[in-house]
């Protein structure tokens, strides 16, 4: 049963960002580009649910990889095609993580994948 935190939540940016500015992606590989570290908790009503868009801002298509809560097994790892000179493609429309685990990502070209986004951090209040 919910108590009377459930439900409520605040919007902050992504930890990794500054100011909330665009995370630029600047790793090529595995562990990629820091770009969100979930909230600690592990409770059941506790979770931050992530939202990610990309911008390109190459001529060229980029491969983007996103390492969803770690890099191995059954971590996610969601992977896109980037379109040239596009922006704000939703990559991840609202998904949940917590327990400090991180999202990353990393590109085939380094320096011109720019991530944007924000959390809707859902914990309880007192």
């Amino acid at each position: 049963m919910c108590n009377d935190g459930c439900g409520k939540y605040k919007k902050r940016k992504l930890s990794a960002s500054d100011s909330g500015r665009g995370i630029k992606v600047t790793a090529t590989s595995s562990l990629g580009t820091l770009v969100h570290t979930a909230l600690a908790s592990i409770s059941a009503n506790e979770w931050d649910e992530v939202h990610l868009n990309v911008v390109n801002t190459s001529a060229s298509p980029a491969k983007l990889t996103i390492e969803w809560g770690g890099t191995g097994s059954p971590d996610d790892l969601v992977e896109v095609t980037v379109p040239a000179e596009s922006g704000f493609l939703e990559i991840i429309p609202g998904h949940v993580l917590q327990n400090a685990k991180e999202v990353r990502a990393f590109a085939d070209t380094t320096n011109v994948l720019v991530l944007h986004g924000f959390v809707n951090r859902y914990e309880q209040t007192t």
